[in-house]
């Protein structure tokens, strides 16, 4: 199993990375954190990890081992593959993804392409125990307003990323209807 590599990136997809490591060049499918990390000149580390097909070696690439950790706990999950554990470790850092599951916000999941309903509740209801122990939340009542008011605003056009930015800049005190007043005044 290959679980790091240190090299020079030598081309980058849209997808995808090649890192020269001593002369071999190694495919890599990684994160949009790694793939950014990998920019710059010079010598990277990335952590991967291998994944086996009967018709593939796939190595895909993270900053750091927490992401890797986080996507493998994905490939646990009833009908996450490794393309679709990518585009999650790829759309949230991974304290957003612990959050995530802690508070069962299935909207940050269903928000990322390739994921339904059912797929969003296994991945919260599946990991929960094993990555949403403890995450500081906070307390469930202050937790709803801001979900009604995503949601809310994600009815009238924003993305789930532009309305949890709208709302971190409103008083998280405030009833989930204000909070929707609020945000679309500042947008106007």
């Amino acid at each position: 199993m290959i679980a790091r590599l240190r090299g020079t990136p030598v081309s980058r997809g849209p997808d995808a990375l090649v890192l020269d490591v001593g002369g071999v060049g190694y495919l890599l499918h990684p994160t949009r954190r790694a793939a950014q990390k990998a920019r710059g000149k010079g010598e990277v580390v990335v952590e991967t990890y291998m994944h086996v097909r009967e018709d593939a070696l796939q190595l895909y690439g993270f900053v750091d081992t927490e992401e890797r950790e986080i996507f493998e706990q994905l490939l646990s999950v009833s009908g996450v593959g490794p393309k679709v554990a990518l585009a999650i470790v790829s759309g949230s850092t991974p304290e957003e993804l612990r959050r995530a599951i802690a508070l069962e916000d299935t909207a940050r999941f269903q928000a990322i392409p390739g994921i339904g309903v059912k797929t969003a509740r296994r991945v919260v209801l599946e990991l929960k125990e094993k990555l949403g122990d403890g995450v500081s939340v906070p307390e469930q009542s202050a937790t709803r307003p801001h979900l009604v008011a995503r949601e809310a605003l994600m009815e009238l056009g924003y993305s789930l990323v532009e309305a949890d930015q709208v709302l971190a800049e409103i008083d998280p005190d405030l009833p989930a209807e204000e909070r929707v007043r609020l945000a679309l005044r500042k947008a106007a």
